[in-house]
């Protein structure tokens, strides 16, 4: 019956995507279809409305509304150009300064805001017209725009990783933060080569080095929005507040160096606050649904009942991580990040954990797979943005974006089978 059932829960699942259903409302409706057919009414009603209350009561969540704040308010308060600044003074001399400009851009900036539309948007809108004046082609900014945009999500401090501590039963939030900073670095480097080698083949220009004096006004400029992170990341790390904790400071932090910036005013409160609402209302809703799905799914034995499947399949390691790493990637282009951290992180979990592979590396490459569907098509959505702050059709974008998804898959493959990649650092602070 549990087979049968099984079956039920993601026919409908799929059944209802493909006739369009919002994801949150196909996942609680074919939850909750798959329940009836193994408990009574009342009950199978009762116990998803509860488990869907329950799936976001828990104090380490409202680190992600806290983090969407800081980074709508970091977006509102002018810290992107600063950012975009000194990313041009790091990187100006090489082929295509303008593009190298965006990826680092995007590291810095998507690294404060924690999100890959934020950094697609905001970024966007400034390099796109710099580009214009220096002769790149849209296509080609758009593309290293949408391909870097996503390494936010995996430089922390990230919301992505949140929602993998939690449906990984608290796998320590201060070791995957941590464990983010190589492979987000990797994954900006790899958009930056493609970019090198498509720019010296346009022969597209290298920006003049600035003044010391400008230089120096740079970075001075750009220090405090970085001492974010430092200190974000820093406290956590040291045990000085948790991750929740870390979020109200860095929400105050933002707040406080939004208003000295004089780029932000109170009257901008109840925008941000509704946008704040907006976004964190969405991902919530979908971290509730998903807990729903979850629960059915160990109601009915599903993820041992795949572990056992793909196990049959090869017992060889690297055969079962390439299995998952390939789903993992399919899923992505259809699905959001959140419910696809919480509903494979259960199903994959325990198989990697057969091959005692470390939950922080795991969850590493469960969340740097699904975050590369943020550039891919039909649903991706750094795609859409950075389509859009562009003035791209998607379909113009598409084609020259492969080779960037080529060496973000390559960068993914080296972190899935060189764990010292992603546990260099958490293990050198003891986490």
């Amino acid at each position: 019956m549990e087979t049968i059932t099984g079956i039920i829960l993601f026919t409908s699942f799929f059944f209802l995507l493909w006739f369009g259903a919002p994801i949150a409302i196909a996942i609680i409706l074919s939850s909750v279809i798959a329940f009836l057919f193994v408990l009574p009414f009342d009950v199978a009603i009762m116990t998803a409305a509860q488990r869907m209350i329950t799936g976001i009561d828990n104090f380490t969540m409202l680190a992600i509304p806290l983090f969407v704040l800081s980074g709508v308010i970091m977006n509102a308060g002018g810290i992107a150009l600063r950012l975009v600044n000194l990313a041009k003074l790091l990187v100006g001399r090489l082929s295509g300064s303008m593009a190298h400009t965006n990826v680092v851009g995007n590291m810095l900036f998507g690294a404060i805001a924690g999100s890959s539309v934020a950094s697609a948007a905001a970024i966007g809108r400034i390099m796109t017209p710099m580009q214009d004046k220096e002769g790149y082609k849209r296509t080609y900014s758009a593309a290293v725009n949408i391909a870097s945009a996503p390494t936010g999500l995996i430089i922390p401090p990230s919301s992505v990783v949140i929602v993998y501590s939690l449906a990984s039963g608290g796998t320590s939030v201060a070791a995957l933060f941590m464990a983010g900073y190589i492979p987000g670095i990797l994954w900006g480097l790899g958009v930056m080569i493609v970019a090198y080698f498509m720019a010296r083949k346009e022969n597209y220009p290298v920006s003049s080095p600035p003044s010391l004096k400008k230089a120096m006004k740079i970075i001075g400029d750009a220090i405090p929005s970085l001492l974010l992170i430092v200190i974000v990341i820093g406290g956590i790390i040291a045990g000085i507040f948790t991750a929740t904790e870390g979020a109200a400071v860095a929400v105050l932090y933002a707040t406080i160096l939004s208003l000295l910036h004089k780029r932000l005013r109170l009257q901008d409160m109840p925008m941000i606050l509704k946008e704040t609402i907006e976004i964190t209302g969405m991902i919530l809703f979908l971290i509730t649904a998903s807990a729903l799905f979850s629960l059915v799914m160990s109601y009915l034995a599903l993820p041992q009942a795949i572990s056992n499947a793909l196990l049959s399949i090869t017992e060889n390691q690297i055969g079962i991580l390439l299995i998952m790493i390939a789903t993992l990637l399919l899923v992505g282009t259809f699905m959001d990040i959140t419910p696809g951290v919480l509903i494979f992180t259960p199903i994959f979990l325990p198989v990697a954990e057969t091959f005692q592979m470390d939950p922080v590396h795991f969850g590493m490459i469960l969340c740097f797979s699904l975050c590369i569907g943020n550039m891919t098509p039909p649903v991706g959505s750094a795609l859409f943005v950075g389509a859009t702050v562009a003035e791209v059709r998607i379909e113009q974008v598409v084609r020259t974006l492969i080779p960037f998804f080529a060496i973000v898959t390559f960068v993914l493959l080296l972190i899935t089978f060189i764990p010292q990649i992603s546990l260099f650092l958490p293990r050198l602070f003891g986490l």
